[in-house]
């Protein structure tokens, strides 16, 4: 799932002459069926390079006669036997207006390379029809999936091979569509995105709650209706206004099961999930640990990159280095949907970058580091190091005898660690101060790790609710402390994720805690740093009891830190081209972002004892027919001494400007805590030149279920 707003900017549309779209189509009349199968040579030959492409709006039928809104970007340029596979892009996130411009400039790599794309909006969302779907991922998404591949694979200009592409939103249900087996789909690119809903997603990072910009984005998104007109009558209007807000739904699964596993493929489906697959992935992004899982678990062809970034295209990304990937990805589409032999599969298929230690900083342009290639997953060479954390607050290989440290909960830490595992974070010494930190001595010589580190805590609790959070950092010779990675584990879920348990206070229990996919390279004199808490606020919603917790050193069993070693030096190293420059979408322009934030803030009471986070984004664009504004504030507030009592709230909206009308759509987040229950409050408001002509609200009461 995407992280909101954030994830594409907004975006511009441009309107095209309506009779380049009769001649286009005219076009595709005359061409007719044509035979789908291509010659070796055909299939082998150097790629045509077209000059440029033309976009199509077109309607899909599916077979309850809804109709779904596409575009198609085409080859310009193709002769009357040209025949293409195509590439699907399937989403909920507007192509006409919010990422117009984004799909313009990446889709026009691809077809000028001899495809055809398609960007799709999922029913009831954007410019297609019927009614929005109650959630993510959900059977009538991935139905309506089924018959969109189908319909590419049979059109006249069609080779009869699909493939499907996308990020967060688009990358997960390309892993889904894939495990259903369509005939045409041949092969996937999945960049940052997962496979395992309920423990990677958003709503319960870890398995435990989670509340960032996507709820209230989301759900302001699917009010508003289609562009450039932006009808407000009943039947445009209605269905999609008054659709329940999808993060009510999401409050009501606070465990795992069949909700999450519908549109999983972990645990039980890797041995059934046979599409070719190349993932991407970024080391700032919390969708990163599904890249080597396939490796490990699925028999499908697999290739992976994974770069420095945060959620964004390889070519796009901040921060940097950013890389020229969709070379590569023709490559792929190449070898699979035109049966082009080009050995990419003989080729290394892991390519990630080992990043080196930098000074934190939510601003960072550039993570310092160098590309490996690894031909296989795990890695040659590869080993596991494991350190037992000592009672004077060090990290060593020895054994060491039986004692106790205890950790007072403060429920309001954890800001510095950021908003999702592996965010842009600052200086960790502020959040270690009030955790159990163990360090190594400075490391003698250069350590590679590449995996995923686990943490092995022997623990008990006071209260019957508590979870434990790890985060391995680098601290510098000056006292520089940088996040690595981090991973948590609610004590309730324990045992399993789907049927938790509360804690038996004073009983004692052993909770590993496997930390995210990440890669570093210590260099010599600096240490490594494991620091141990039970809260990571605002990332996670606080447990309701105050209480201390108890760590077990030493002994039969004792608590450790386990590391993946590789060799520090890689005999392959990748090399990426100079990212390609997309051709301009003329008439277009934006300023801002919602994410990263525009602000961020943190004032503490120190009488009170309360813990009070703000940020807050905007963004602006111009479009041929009007402009567009964005805007978010989401705050939280917990108490150190009453940490059930916790809040958050939100407000965004967005503002369309058009010839003679003004559009508000606004939303209002309001959710609260008490030691049993949660309290939302959700309201969406519609205005047309300042008069209000629409307002829903929801109020529920949801019990706590072990969060």
């Amino acid at each position: 799932m995407p992280r909101g707003v954030a994830i594409y900017p907004e975006q511009r549309r441009r309107v095209w002459p309506i009779f380049q779209v009769l001649i286009f189509l005219l076009g595709l009349w005359l061409l007719g069926p044509q035979a789908s199968a291509q010659t070796p040579a055909q299939a082998n030959s150097s790629p045509a390079i077209y000059p440029s492409m033309n976009k199509v709006q077109s309607w899909i039928p599916m077979k309850d006669g809804t109709r779904l809104a596409v575009n198609l970007y085409m080859p310009e340029g193709a002769k009357p036997a040209d025949k293409f596979p195509a590439i699907l892009e399937y989403l909920p996130y507007r192509k006409d207006d919010w990422t117009l411009e984004r799909d313009w400039k990446l889709h026009s790599y691809f077809v000028r390379r001899g495809y055809v794309t398609a960007r799709v909006d999922i029913r009831g969302t954007g410019a297609s029809e019927g009614a929005p779907p109650d959630r993510e991922y959900s059977d009538q998404e991935q139905q309506d999936g089924l018959e969109v591949i189908a319909w590419l694979a049979r059109q006249p200009w069609s080779s009869g091979n699909v493939g499907m592409m996308g990020i967060s939103w688009g990358g997960f249900n390309a892993i889904q569509l894939a495990r259903l087996h369509p005939p045409a789909l041949k092969a996937i690119i999945a960049v940052c995105a997962t496979e395992e809903l309920f423990h990677d997603d958003i709503h319960y990072i870890d398995g435990m709650m989670h509340v960032d910009e996507f709820e209230p984005a989301m759900d302001l998104e699917l009010g508003i209706t289609r562009a450039p007109d932006f009808p407000t009558d009943e039947k445009s209007l209605a269905p999609r206004f008054d659709s329940s807000p999808w993060f009510l739904l999401y409050l009501h699964q606070q465990r795992d099961g069949p909700f999450w596993r519908r549109a999983s493929v972990a645990p039980d489906h890797y041995a059934d999930y046979t599409v070719p697959s190349f993932m991407i992935g970024g080391l700032l992004d919390g969708y990163r640990d599904s890249l080597a899982r396939f490796f490990e678990k699925s028999k499908a062809p697999m290739k992976a990159l994974l770069g420095p970034w945060n959620h964004s295209f390889p070519h796009d990304a901040e921060p940097g280095p950013a890389i020229e990937w969709r070379d590569e990805a023709t490559r792929w589409w190449d070898y699979w949907l035109k049966g082009k032999k080009n050995g990419i599969m003989d080729e290394p298929r892991l390519e990630v970058y080992m990043r080196r230690p930098y000074s934190p900083d939510p601003k960072i342009k550039e993570i310092p580091g160098e590309w490996r290639a690894e031909k296989s997953w795990p890695p040659n060479g590869a080993t596991r190091e494991s350190f037992n954390l000592q009672s004077d607050h060090t990290l060593k290989t020895e054994m060491v005898a039986a004692s106790i440290h205890h950790l007072k909960y403060v429920p309001s830490v954890g800001i510095e660690a950021g908003f999702w595992w592996g965010d842009f974070t600052v200086d960790q010494r502020p959040l270690d101060a009030f955790s159990l930190v163990y360090d190594s001595s400075p490391v003698e010589k250069e350590t590679a790790i590449l995996g995923w580190p686990k943490a092995v805590l022997k623990v008990s609790s006071t209260a019957p609710l508590a979870d434990w959070f790890v985060r391995l950092s680098d601290v510098a010779p000056d006292g520089t402390v940088t996040m690595i990675t981090g991973g948590g584990q609610s004590g309730a879920q324990r045992d399993s994720a789907a049927n938790p348990k509360v804690l038996e206070p004073g009983g004692t229990n052993s909770v590993p805690i496997e930390m995210h996919f990440t890669s570093w390279v210590f260099p010599r004199g600096h240490k490594i740093r494991l620091a141990i808490s039970n809260a990571l606020w605002p990332m996670i919603w606080p447990t309701p009891y105050p209480m201390e917790t108890f760590l077990f050193l030493g002994g039969a069993h004792p608590s450790r830190l386990e590391l993946p070693i590789v060799p520090a030096e890689s005999s392959a190293r990748p090399h990426f081209p100079a990212v390609e420059l997309p051709p301009p979408l003329e008439g277009i322009s934006s300023t801002g972002d919602i994410w990263p934030p525009k602000e961020w803030t943190v004032t503490r009471d120190l009488m009170t004892g309360t813990t009070h986070v703000v940020w807050s984004g905007e963004d602006a664009g111009h479009y041929p027919w009007g402009n567009t504004k964005d805007y978010e504030q989401m705050s939280y507030v917990v108490k150190d001494n009453d940490p059930a009592v916790s809040t958050v709230h939100a407000d965004a909206s967005t503002t369309v400007e058009l010839p003679g009308r003004v559009l508000v759509w606004s939303v209002v987040l309001d959710l609260r805590s008490d030691a049993k229950n949660f309290y939302y409050h959700f309201e969406r408001r519609l205005t047309e030149n300042d008069a209000l002509i629409r307002k829903k609200s929801w109020d529920e009461t949801i019990p706590r279920d072990h969060q």
